[in-house]
């Protein structure tokens, strides 16, 4: 009787510590991503680097490099099958590379690559159907129809900006920083940064493709429109400025932005404002800028309105031209180009403020980052 006891709870014991093991592994599993970050390579770095990143202790492991020529932009296709990168290349071999993407193993492995017909692309947005191309030297947002298998036809629609802003020498001639999908899916905008402008475009449903222009949205002259993003709930877009060093809030609405707000996250108007992100229970949004005082502002948003108020700044590495969040909130990721490191800040959910972990990533000029979606 009593053998039979102890083996019974000798049973219950092996059970647990099975469980147990298997929820840990569990809940490792649901905290590690692959982030995938992106680089120019004239100094040492190869191309694409992936990584593991647990979003719960913000550890890193490096998994694979994929050598491509100065992927400063790269982005995930919904499912996480697919990766696509821009060459950022001052010439005519300025391109846009489709990879398969094995998330487990963080490899990439090239499908084809096409010629963005504009110089320097620099942003790359796909809502699984096209992929759009910002070509920043180039003055021109090219776009590419994805095939079945994940790789891109050649591009067959490409839309020019113009040069009219008051910038003698960085708005002398035409540049496409960014070009996005609207949350509703009907529209792409791409900010026309020498013309001090935001470009719409109503994609055609039934041929896919978008038709011409059929509005724009101006902003203050020399303000330079770098990037935008709109909130989880689509009711509110964001633009940063680049010469300006403000973020403006727009209310959205079928296509349309009205502008509700301007507020400064450069202070000191060194004409370098970057990047831009909404934290994801989109209660923080946060503003990289370079060239004077590098770091990010903070500001809280409000939910019922799309305001924002001041909340904070955080110093951080040399040049810090892109950033990201991890999906739980709870890391904010920066790419510090010329630190040759990415900085990894734990963030205060309820603040909005950042703390540096320590947990610097050593890497060669990086200048995007990227993580895998979750469904």
């Amino acid at each position: 009787m009593f053998s039979k006891l102890v083996m019974g709870l000798c049973a219950i014991s092996m059970l647990s510590s099975a469980c147990t093991t298997r929820n840990a592994s569990q809940l490792r599993a649901e905290n590690e991503l692959t982030m995938l970050v992106g680089t120019y390579t004239t100094g040492n770095s190869k191309g694409i680097y992936t990584f593991r990143f647990n979003q719960e202790t913000g550890e890193t492991t490096p998994l694979e490099v994929t050598e491509v020529s100065n992927p400063s932009y790269l982005t995930l296709s919904s499912d996480n099958r697919f990766v696509y990168a821009v060459s950022e290349e001052n010439d005519s071999s300025a391109s846009v590379h489709a990879f398969a993407f094995d998330e487990d193993q963080g490899s990439l492995k090239l499908l084809n690559s096409h010629k963005t017909m504009g110089e320097d692309p620099c942003y790359v947005a796909t809502d699984g159907k096209k992929v759009l191309t910002a070509n920043y030297s180039g003055g021109t947002m090219s776009i590419f129809p994805i095939r079945y298998d994940g790789s891109l036809d050649p591009a067959d629609t490409l839309f020019e900006g113009s040069a009219s802003g008051p910038d003698k020498d960085r708005q002398a001639t035409p540049h496409i920083h960014c070009t996005v999908f609207s949350p509703d899916s009907n529209y792409i905008f791409a900010s026309d940064f020498s013309a001090d402008r935001i470009l719409r475009y109503a994609i055609n449903v039934k041929e896919e493709l978008p038709r011409p222009l059929s509005e724009t949205v101006d902003v203050e002259p020399g303000s330079g429109p770098r990037h935008l993003i709109f909130s989880k709930n689509g009711k509110f877009a964001y633009l940063i400025n680049e010469l300006s060093g403000k973020v403006i809030a727009f209310a959205y609405t079928d296509g349309r932005l009205n502008q509700i707000q301007t507020i400064t996250a450069d202070t000191l108007h060194a004409r370098g404002s970057a990047d831009i992100h909404l934290s994801p229970d989109g209660r923080y949004l946060y503003a990289s800028n370079r060239l004077k005082n590098d770091g990010i502002a903070i500001f809280e948003v409000n939910p019922e309105k799309g305001t924002l108020a001041k909340a904070g700044y955080q110093l951080t590495g040399a040049h810090p031209r892109n950033f990201n969040i991890t999906p739980n909130g709870k890391y904010l990721l920066v790419a510090c180009r010329d630190s040759n490191l990415i900085q990894v800040f734990a963030r205060d959910i309820t603040s909005g403020l950042l703390k540096d972990t320590g947990k610097d990533i050593i890497i060669d000029k990086p200048v995007c980052i990227q993580f895998t979606n979750r469904q």
